[in-house]
């Protein structure tokens, strides 16, 4: 992935005059070795996420999404690339830095059951945040978890009791607080509702859209499923095996899909597809292991030539903020 789209949407980097982007991803790789072979989850991948704005990111399961989410708050490290957080190279820090830094980036898991600590109150989990982060003191902790509690649609009451006493919706509008303690530049949301009925998932959603806007924050929502990405972010970038095969603004994406996977992925989705043609994939998804040659969606792809067996596409502009990755431009999709 030759460019670095921005919010902007032209490639390459920032002109002069241009506001540095709160987030940059240049060239991020992880492979994972292991029983022989080497697991490529997250392959070349460059961006820019501007400040106040959410991307979303989309893909089947292995497309590498959750990887890059944890790649760019150096959760894991990188086997290729660099991230910069607000103009910091965060991948030359060394640890006592980077724990300083970690109250600028924060993560909302997928569970919420599991990222609680259930033998902490979860007054105490939100006070030992605020404090570790040098925003509160021991006097006034408690009532800033009443803050950070308040934030999130949850009373006092919550202060003295285990995370076993609260439903999941209730238990991740905790976990959101708790992110939120150290007033974080950027929020990478991780499948942050996939794991809450139905009913619920809606009420976390507009909670995360409500506080995004209010509080000015850039934010990475990683999801598998695409009618809820539309109510969130301003931009998509969809995923494949660990590559880029679209990345768009909102709306541009959803109703003029320019990617062949891009369009498989709305066709299966009610109500997402804009009267676009069904179109189906093929077979199941290769192994990160053993990737095809060229392009990597080519051996599901009801539109690969020979060509798309030689070449790797880059992403490439083909609209205002829009780019793909597709070496043909005769498909109408």
């Amino acid at each position: 992935m030759n460019a670095m789209p921005g919010a902007a949407g032209e490639a390459g980097e920032a002109g002069e005059g241009a506001a540095v982007p709160l987030l940059r991803a240049h060239h991020l790789a992880k492979h994972f070795a292991g029983s022989g072979a080497v697991v490529r989850a997250v392959e070349d991948l460059s961006f820019e996420l501007a400040k106040g704005e959410v991307l979303g990111l989309v893909g089947e399961s292995g497309s590498g999404k959750s990887t890059l989410g944890r790649l760019l708050l150096r959760l894991i490290e990188p086997t290729q690339g660099r991230v910069e957080i607000d103009g910091v190279d965060i991948s030359a820090l060394k640890p006592t830095p980077l724990r300083q830094f970690r109250r600028h980036m924060q993560m909302v898991f997928q569970d919420p059951y599991g990222s609680l600590n259930p033998r902490m109150k979860v007054g105490d989990a939100l006070t030992e945040v605020l404090l570790l982060h040098g925003m509160s003191s021991r006097s006034t902790a408690r009532d800033d978890a009443v803050r950070l509690l308040g934030q999130v649609g949850l009373s006092a009451d919550f202060l003295d009791r285990y995370p076993r006493a609260f439903s999941g919706g209730q238990r991740q509008r905790i976990a959101i607080a708790r992110a939120l303690a150290p007033q974080p530049r950027l929020l990478i949301a991780d499948e942050p509702v996939s794991a809450l009925d139905v009913s619920v998932q809606a009420e976390v959603v507009n909670l995360l859209k409500d506080l995004q806007q209010s509080l000015g924050l850039s934010m990475v929502f990683i999801s598998h499923d695409l009618s809820v990405v539309e109510t969130i972010a301003d931009r998509v970038m969809v995923l494949y095996l660990g590559r880029p095969m679209e990345l768009a603004p909102t709306a541009s994406l959803y109703d003029r899909p320019a990617h062949p996977y891009t369009a498989a992925l709305l066709a299966a989705v009610p109500g997402a597809g804009r009267d676009k043609r069904r179109i189906m994939l093929k077979g199941e998804v290769p192994s990160a292991a053993a990737p095809p040659s060229g392009c990597v969606l080519r051996t599901r792809c009801p539109f690969a030539i020979d060509r798309c067996a030689r070449e790797l596409p880059a992403l490439r502009q083909v609209g205002p903020g829009h780019y793909k990755a597709c070496l043909r431009d005769d498909l109408e999709l």
